[in-house]
């Protein structure tokens, strides 16, 4: 099967990791994934169904918007992939436009824009919940078309929800499988990038995520695989898990010349697991 990429720049995105990933994840009758992001999981699995979640609004709308009208969604998104858009002052304008909008459509569509336009494919609110990504000064940003396509017509079989990773685990049931993509813990304590959202995810956070995925497993025989960084946090949080090592390129920091390997895991907590 080709591998699909997301039609979002995301952080973080596991488009390199699909095959790892995969290999963990067991058949089941749906793919619940409460930290969705860019959907490579999703893209890159053939499960009978679906679940996916986010916590940022935005990005949900964007799926269900997608989902119900594709065709004029993608051929409105095509009139901001242009020469006249692409410039400093049109991101700032569109960006402003964004932030001032609460029509969903319209969100939809600049949230697009301004990841493809914007620095990184980061996504960053400030603390009024304002979109604050700065221009990327690309010279032609890629339209996803192809891609926009490809999960429109997946998305048939998926249904998008925005509310705490708490709840998708309540959604669970036994045949369903869970595969979870949170923001990760830091390297060190200057290296925490937790502003994906308006809100951080905190150490606790952690904890409850790790502590739910280990009573699903155990008590309602729901398999649950998390990916995070490796560190001693993060083993300890997993103890009780099956834990893969991987490493990975990391694209955040702004020095490509610091664009290391850096270590994660997946900590696979099988159905049943009777492990101490």
């Amino acid at each position: 099967m080709k591998k699909q990429r997301a039609f979002l720049k995301w952080a973080g995105g596991k488009y390199t990791l699909v095959e790892a990933i995969s290999r963990v994840l067991p058949p089941g009758e749906k793919l619940i994934e409460p930290f969705v992001g860019a959907g490579s999981v999703f893209l890159n699995t053939d499960y009978p169904k679906y679940l996916l979640n986010d916590i940022n609004p935005d990005l949900i709308h964007l799926y269900q918007t997608l989902k119900r009208r594709p065709k004029s969604f993608i051929e409105d998104a095509r009139t901001l992939f242009s020469v006249q858009t692409n410039s400093a002052s049109a991101f700032y304008s569109l960006r402003t436009q964004f932030n001032g909008s609460t029509d969903a459509y319209e969100r939809s569509l600049l949230f697009l824009y301004l990841n493809r336009h914007g620095y990184n494919g980061l996504c960053r609110y400030n603390s009024s919940g304002g979109f604050n990504v700065p221009y990327g000064q690309y010279k032609k940003p890629y339209f996803p078309e192809q891609e926009l396509e490809f999960f429109a017509e997946k998305a048939k079989r998926a249904t998008f929800t925005c509310e705490p990773f708490q709840n998708s685990f309540r959604r669970a049931r036994r045949g369903h499988v869970m595969y979870c993509d949170p923001p990760y813990l830091p390297l060190s304590v200057t290296a925490n990038f937790t502003s994906y959202a308006t809100q951080g995810f905190s150490l606790d956070e952690q904890a409850l995520l790790a502590k739910k995925a280990l009573h699903a497993s155990r008590k309602r025989h729901i398999p649950v695989l998390i990916s995070n960084h490796d560190t001693m946090q993060a083993r300890w949080l997993y103890k009780a898990a099956q834990i893969t090592e991987l490493q990975v390129h990391r694209f955040i920091s702004q020095n490509g010349a610091t664009r290391n390997k850096v270590n994660e895991l997946m900590a696979y907590f099988p159905a049943g697991n009777l492990a101490p």
